[in-house]
């Protein structure tokens, strides 16, 4: 990737991101996918380091990664993505955890190519939001099954764990009234966000949010599209394509350029 100006040093600095894979060295997380987006539209030289599931909180703890989130119980999640970046002090590099806080901080260090537009910040936060807590809710039920279909074997043991913190994998909806069902109801919500975009139809394309420049809203839409197409291309992407005039492959296809995996 091009090189790019930066913050804090004279020379480009190699920023990894620590992802997990699929059953080949493929990303797929949502939250990871939106700071990979980031990533490569800022144009920031960066590396991949892969870790399964079972490894992330041993492999997190061993760079000295914050924890994600802090539990009701006062116990620490370590979860993905999170990045190493030795721009300031390549003695003391900048460790981050939580996608939104990794955002925050790339646009901060990294002004140059915005993906938060002045002014949009609050208004992009609340989308990305309703992506999260309204769009993607009845997508879990089809996906999640799915999606532990396609992982790594050692993964799906973790997930199959024994302790009493294990949520149990439900099996993938059967073929019939019971699945479409599910779909309609994803699509339902689809169709509701389309009505929204195309409030921007006349002074905007009607497919991003901001009218025009694909920005991080964008993004976590996409990584969202990009969930479905790597792990249920054929019963979920082919569904989801051709909704709504074919928007969301539209969408895709804005956001192409900014999709290599380094």
């Amino acid at each position: 990737m091009s090189r790019h100006s930066f913050c804090g040093s004279a020379s480009p600095p190699v920023i990894t991101l620590y992802d997990s894979p699929g059953t080949r060295a493929q990303t797929w997380v949502p939250n990871i996918w939106r700071i990979r987006f980031i990533l490569n539209y800022k144009r920031l030289r960066y590396r991949t380091v892969w870790v399964e599931f079972p490894d992330v909180e041993a492999t997190l703890r061993s760079i000295g990664a914050p924890p994600s989130a802090i539990r009701a119980d006062g116990k620490p999640i370590y979860c993905l993505p999170v990045i190493v970046d030795p721009t300031r002090n390549p003695k003391a590099p900048q460790i981050l955890s939580n996608t939104n806080t990794i955002a925050e901080y790339l646009e901060s260090c990294y002004p140059a190519r915005p993906v938060f537009p002045e002014g949009s910040r609050a208004l992009q936060t609340l989308f990305v939001h309703y992506i999260q807590e309204v769009l993607a809710k009845p997508l879990l039920p089809i996906m999640v099954p799915l999606t532990h279909d396609r992982l790594p074997e050692r993964t799906q043991t973790h997930f199959h764990g024994t302790s009493r913190e294990t949520t149990p994998i439900p099996h993938p909806l059967p073929p019939g009234p019971q699945r479409e069902q599910a779909w309609g109801i994803v699509k339902a919500q689809f169709d509701s966000l389309a009505i929204i975009l195309d409030k921007n139809t006349g002074d905007g394309d009607g497919i991003v949010v901001q009218g025009h420049q694909v920005s991080y809203a964008d993004f976590a839409l996409c990584a969202m599209l990009l969930w479905i197409e790597q792990m249920a291309p054929h019963d979920g992407w082919s569904r989801v394509r051709d909704w709504n005039g074919g928007r969301w492959a539209k969408l895709r296809h804005k956001c192409k350029d900014y999709m290599d995996v380094l």
